[in-house]
């Protein structure tokens, strides 16, 4: 049977990009991505803040590296895999990263936060790309930008006691 290995998440990013180049030319671009959730413990409410590390490969990596900062919101799209390695002394290591397939940018150009996910720009300024991969990247692609409908799905459909199976 075949498994699933997908991750979305929404966060900010916690430093700067890090691009580098491998030998064959590909660009490869590491993120240190916060997400932050709210809790209540006890009945008072705390933010509990997990770190995860992005890789980010190809033409992405490299608009990745061009458009973003730390404290830039984003969306991250892609799949866990965990790498091993040996240190100098020896030792075993691994490191679990989310490798990405999907960017979105999430702020608006010029550090405004965007309050949603609607791609269109402020008056009198120029969109900032949206990064993606497959048919609806704007750097090449011929789809239009991410764009979630906002509108709430229909209300369940009317039943009467007598038609539940039970």
């Amino acid at each position: 049977m075949a498994g699933l290995n997908k991750v979305m998440l929404i966060g900010n990013l916690g430093r700067d990009p890090e691009r580098r180049s491998t030998g064959s030319g590909l660009t490869v671009t590491n993120l240190n991505l916060a997400t932050t959730e709210t809790v209540t413990k006890d009945g008072a409410s705390e933010e509990r803040t997990e770190w995860h590390r992005v890789v980010v490969f190809g033409k992405t990596a490299e608009n990745v590296a061009n458009y973003l900062t730390k404290g830039s919101k984003v969306y991250i799209e892609g799949r866990i895999q965990t790498r091993e390695w040996q240190d100098k002394d020896g030792q075993r290591r691994f490191s679990t990263e989310i490798i990405a397939n999907t960017v979105l940018f999430l702020d608006r150009k010029g550090g405004e936060r965007e309050s949603g996910y609607s791609r269109e720009p402020a008056p009198g300024k120029t969109q900032e790309p949206s990064i993606g991969s497959g048919s609806g990247d704007v750097f090449g692609g011929q789809g239009e930008p991410f764009r979630p409908s906002l509108v709430a799905p229909p209300p369940p459909p009317n039943q009467e006691d007598d038609d539940l199976p039970f």
